[in-house]
């Protein structure tokens, strides 16, 4: 039977908004850990939230649009993110949310006791929501999030009369210094929110995989190789910190994160600490060539790179 459109006339104006610590989360997760292996695509996002909303609203799609959209993250500052290799890094990701319409909004990272920490980007994404619906007047506000702190927000939303639909992943992931973590949605959010999509549960159904609606949220071989030819620049001395080189072999790999012989023991490093080539390229036994580098637990190294024609019997 096909679908009943309601007031066809009407237009459905969307607004999307990113915590994008916690977004940067999901697509790493997906990059790296899960079978996937490829990034949550911005242009494939939007146009799934399009579809969603116009079956959820019983609309077109050609009535809805996503009219606004805006990230917000914490950043380092320029000096840390080039000393950190990040900083090219960054700017591809700024020209991927330009060139999808997406309004980045971004807060200093602050060091407390040592420990960097991302402040006050859920207080100014809500602000900016609210904000922003009563001046444009939203038909659906989009949360892509996950933390109980938005509950206040979606209450709010909701007396407005506006719909929030809620994007949410649970997953279990890696961190940079090797820990488990697992990430899930607060269920207070969940039940606040008018459109809950569990977003794992559908790109894990391979049947809701129908004209390649899953895989379209997915960056494709073809842009990712694109993007790689610019992110995976040769290195040379400039991208080198400052410091002793060392070469070892890779002794163990996991998903994310691996081990480098040394003594007195092996040293942690993790997928961004890589300044060329892809993680998922490595090999247990791969010689690499790094710098020392320090977390909360120790050291661990920074700056890896993947090296051939080297006799393993160099290594330190």
């Amino acid at each position: 039977m096909a679908k009943q459109i309601q007031n066809p006339s009407r237009l459905v104006k969307i607004g999307v908004f990113y915590d994008g610590n916690y977004f940067l989360k999901v697509s790493n997760y997906y990059s790296y850990e899960h079978e996937r292996q490829a990034r949550i695509s911005i242009g494939g996002l939007h146009g799934f939230i399009k579809n969603q909303v116009a079956e959820l609203e019983s609309i077109d799609t050609d009535y809805c649009h996503v009219v606004d959209a805006h990230f917000f993250r914490g950043r380092l500052n320029a000096v840390e993110a080039r000393d950190q290799n990040k900083l090219f890094n960054d700017r591809i990701f700024d020209d991927i949310l330009m060139n999808e319409g997406v309004v980045t909004h971004y807060l200093p990272i602050r060091s407390r006791f040592g420990k960097r920490e991302e402040k006050g980007i859920d207080v100014w994404l809500a602000l900016e929501a609210f904000e922003l619906t009563m001046y444009k007047a939203f038909d659906v506000v989009v949360l892509i999030a996950c933390d109980g702190d938005y509950v206040p927000l979606v209450r709010k939303l909701n007396t407005m009369g506006v719909r929030v639909m809620l994007l949410s992943w649970d997953f279990k992931f890696t961190d940079d210094f090797g820990q488990e973590r697992e990430t899930r949605t607060s269920q207070d959010l969940l039940e606040e929110a008018t459109y809950p999509v569990i977003m794992h549960n559908i790109i894990d159904n391979r049947l809701a995989n129908k004209n390649g609606v899953i895989d379209k949220l997915f960056v494709s071989q073809e842009t990712k190789k694109f993007y790689d030819n610019f992110v995976q620049r040769p290195v040379t001395a400039a991208t080198i910190p400052e410091g002793e080189r060392l070469i070892s072999v890779i002794t163990t790999l996991r998903p994310g994160y691996g081990f480098i012989a040394a003594k007195p023991q092996n040293l942690f490093f993790s997928y961004a600490d890589l300044i060329e080539g892809e993680f998922t390229d490595l090999r247990e036994g791969d010689t690499i060539e790094f710098s020392l580098g320090n977390n909360e637990k120790g050291e661990k190294a920074d700056a890896v790179r993947k090296i051939t024609n080297y006799d393993p019997n160099a290594a330190v």
